[in-house]
């Protein structure tokens, strides 16, 4: 089969596409012809060598797919050759075929491309994953989703929307994407590069009024991060594109508030947990996906001999919502 794969891990690395073997399917796992990835931050920064994929998985980059299945494991119950699925992989998505346990895989929904379908895994999983399994999103909560125009982002604001109702609050660094943000159901969207958001938050809804904040960022929101935070207030860490190092941090509002401060990624979790989150994740929200209630926000498509072109816009931000590669 043809994938491509990072050459030069690192600052100068690229990307190429080569042969490897097609991959063989265990007792429990579906072989999948590959018709649509999608581009993760994660993807840049593997190519930088700063985040490789878990023990086992494949050194191919990509984290989440959509396409027919074309073999199925001894063992498999759940689908048969034909199949329109997607699913999350922990690396192997950039490639023709890939092989994940039956249970990791989702039916794409009747009326949408495998370029939606692959633009749904990653992203919602985990923002799924961060408002209900860690800071456990409460109804009528007030939650602020940093990076409101990113895939995860777009994806956490629905999610925020039709399954808890929340007071949803963002921030974004260009208009564009702030206007993309209210339209998928932000109540309050702020642009950090132009408005102190801890300062617009607290004008407009009162002193610490935010229940449960995702971040991305990191350093430069700590500080406000805690001054918007209510007592019992949660935030969960899924990246610090910003910076980790945190300058006259103090535990006291941690203590005074009761703070409950998470960070989780989702690739390296173990199988299990993985294959219990989609379990969860197909019963809540999949049904949305068919209503038209839950979409996933498409930036652009590329075909995938184009990957760098797609990095490339991922790199300088320019993307709202997803980017994905179409696979020949």
């Amino acid at each position: 089969m043809k994938a491509i794969l990072i050459q030069n891990p690192g600052k100068n690395s690229s990307l190429c596409i080569e042969e490897r073997s097609r991959p063989e399917p265990n007792g429990s796992e579906i072989l999948v012809r590959i018709r649509a990835t999608a581009v993760n931050r994660a993807d840049l920064l593997q190519r930088s060598g700063n985040y490789p994929p878990p023990e086992g998985a494949s050194d191919i980059p990509g984290l989440e797919m959509g396409g027919v299945v074309e073999e199925v494991g001894a063992h498999v119950t759940k689908w048969k050759k034909g199949d329109r699925v997607f699913g999350l992989l922990p690396g192997g998505g950039y490639a023709q075929y890939c092989t994940l346990h039956e249970s990791l895989a989702m039916a794409v929904p009747s009326q949408m491309s495998f370029a939606e379908a692959a633009a749904i895994p990653e992203t919602f999983l985990t923002a799924f994953q961060a408002l209900y399994w860690l800071a456990n999103v409460q109804e009528k909560e007030t939650v602020l989703i940093h990076a409101g125009g990113s895939g995860v982002g777009t994806a956490a604001i629905q999610l925020c929307r039709h399954l808890s109702d929340a007071h949803i609050i963002t921030t974004a660094g260009q208009e564009y994407k702030l206007k993309t943000a209210k339209k998928l159901g932000a109540d309050l969207a702020y642009n950090y590069k132009t408005r102190d958001y801890a300062e617009e938050i607290t004008r407009e809804l009162g002193s610490a009024p935010v229940d449960v904040i995702v971040d991305f960022i990191g350093k430069p929101y700590w500080h406000k991060n805690m001054e918007i935070l209510a007592m019992d207030g949660r935030v969960v860490y899924l990246s610090f594109l910003g910076g980790h190092a945190v300058e006259d941090m103090s535990l006291i509002p941690i203590l005074r508030k009761r703070l409950s401060i998470m960070g989780s990624t989702l690739r390296n979790r173990p199988e299990r947990y993985k294959i219990a989150l989609v379990r969860a994740f197909t019963v809540q929200a999949l049904s949305l996906f068919d209503a038209g209630i839950l979409q996933p926000v498409i930036d652009s498509t590329f075909d995938w001999h184009h990957a760098e072109k797609a990095h490339q816009r991922m790199r300088e931000n320019k993307n709202t919502g997803k980017i994905v590669l179409e696979v020949m």
